[in-house]
């Protein structure tokens, strides 16, 4: 049966997202973790563990301010120190974070899982102030009336004062980072749907993007587009709009500009964004009125390499099985994999764009992992083309099924798609396989014949001439 994807809204009349489950879900598995690890507690400042553990959000401002703090002790529920006011907020409104016998009340999630506290604002408050200390002596409270002061508390991030503070209440901190990370590594089945509803979203900014490019769209306008589109559908967060194109596709930058786009440039995108929390990373790459054939070329060896890693997910396959399949750094001009990383590359997707497992030739083949049913995550492959400045970038996220695998990102990427207008001449519809400069589309302009020679217009079989046809829209695969 297909991933289901539901509107936004709840409703009484089909069963949806149920939240309490998915709040109840992802606490049994974290606490299911810190019972088989040494730890006494977990101490969380980073917000994605927070909001597992706690179920608890207050905006992404906050992400990373280091402001809030969360605690799970061996044995006992979740308390949250929280910004100001918020902790008020979950007090009223979290009936979760009351831990007392009977019916939740304001009162009772105050005394027990819902608190105000403030850790040191990335070292805004003065050093003096024993901000820090405050912090660590909360904690140490918590630990000693559980019988837990000995044991060793597994911390994800922390500012360099807090352990500092905590080690002088005699706390022992350790890397508790990967124990968030194995309860998260495997979804259950409302965050898979919550995954889902969060790449259909992205799917509808795709199609508003194909119908908005053109020649002087600039980069930074495909961003708010998107941007727009996104929250008019109800996103929490767009992270960011990965906008890349022309010549600043090979080497990619990672970061969007005010570029103007032009006839024939190539143009790939990355949509990151949240809906209740989950996110996506979602490439896929456009041609702009028409491609080169070394722009459709590098999209089929980037496509080839995609299919070729999707085939091979299912349970028990490993992400060095994945890898494998990838070109190594030096086959498309990179030194070595450091600097080559990401750009073959497969990670988690869930409350964090980064999660486990990570796919990398870098790591896998030395450290391989094993792929299990639940498991989200996204694949991406890249290609530099062979005129040396343009390139593909792809990548689809799948969950792993008992059979084999779900894609989730559905806007399509089989072939080179070409947006914008299409622009007709005196003998028909101009290719949209040719080259952005016209005169490499026909043999004069390529020194294959002189003027007068007879004939005109273009002339094949030279690069994108019109005996290629569409084949950018219909997917001609010949390299």
């Amino acid at each position: 049966m297909a991933i289901r994807t539901f509107g936004t809204n709840a409703v009484d009349w089909e069963q949806r997202v149920d939240f309490e489950r998915l709040r109840t879900e992802r606490l049994a598995r974290l606490t299911a973790g810190l019972e088989r690890s040494e730890l006494g507690a977990l101490l969380s400042f980073d917000m994605p563990n927070t909001r597992y553990m706690t179920a608890t959000h207050i905006g992404t401002w906050a992400m990373d301010k280091l402001i809030r703090f969360a605690l799970l002790p061996r044995g006992g529920e979740p308390i949250v120190w929280d910004f100001g006011s918020a902790a008020r907020h979950h007090q009223l409104y979290n009936p979760w974070l009351d831990h007392t016998p009977g019916p939740p009340t304001m009162e009772g999630a105050a005394r027990t899982g819902a608190r105000a506290g403030i850790s040191t604002l990335r070292g805004a408050f003065h050093p003096d102030a024993g901000i820090a200390q405050e912090v660590a002596r909360k904690v140490a409270v918590e630990l000693r009336e559980r019988g837990l002061a000995g044991a060793p508390v597994g911390i994800d991030v922390a500012e360099m004062p807090v352990l500092a503070a905590l080690r002088a209440e005699g706390i022992e901190t350790v890397d508790g980072q990967q124990v968030f990370l194995e309860a998260r590594r495997t979804k259950t089945i409302d965050e898979i749907t919550l995954l889902s509803q969060a790449c259909s979203m992205v799917d509808a900014a795709y199609d508003e993007l194909y119908e908005f490019l053109r020649p002087g769209v600039r980069e930074n306008e495909c961003v708010g587009l998107v941007s727009k589109v996104l929250y008019d559908l109800g996103s929490e967060y767009v992270e960011g709009v990965n906008a890349i194109s022309g010549e600043r596709c090979s080497p990619h930058p990672h970061v969007f500009s005010d570029r103007i786009l032009r006839p024939g440039d190539p143009a790939f995108f990355d949509i990151l964004h949240s809906f209740n929390g989950y996110r996506t990373c979602y490439y896929r790459t456009l041609a702009v009125g028409s491609a080169s054939r070394a722009q459709r070329d590098a999209y089929v060896r980037c496509r080839e390499y995609m299919d070729a890693s999707i085939a091979m997910v299912r349970p028990g396959a490993t992400t060095a099985d994945i890898v494998a399949l990838w070109p190594r750094a030096q086959e498309f001009g990179f030194a070595d994999e450091t600097a080559a990383f990401a750009l073959q590359y497969g990670h988690g997707v869930g409350l964090s764009i980064w999660e486990k497992p990570i796919f990398s030739r870098l790591v896998s083949l030395d450290h391989p992992e094993p792929l299990e049913e639940g498991m989200v995550f996204a694949l991406e492959t890249y290609w530099p083309a062979s005129d040396g400045w343009s390139a593909a970038r792809i990548e689809e996220e799948v969950v792993v099924t008992a059979a084999g695998c779900e894609v989730i990102t559905k806007f399509p990427a089989e072939e080179l798609l070409v947006a914008g207008r299409k622009y007709w001449t005196v003998g028909g519809a101009l290719d949209t396989l040719r080259e952005s400069q016209s005169h490499l589309n026909t043999a004069a302009g390529r020194g294959e014949k002189l003027p007068g020679d007879g004939g005109a217009g273009p002339a094949g079989p030279g690069p994108g001439t019109a005996a290629a046809g569409t084949a950018a829209h219909e997917g001609g695969t010949g390299r």
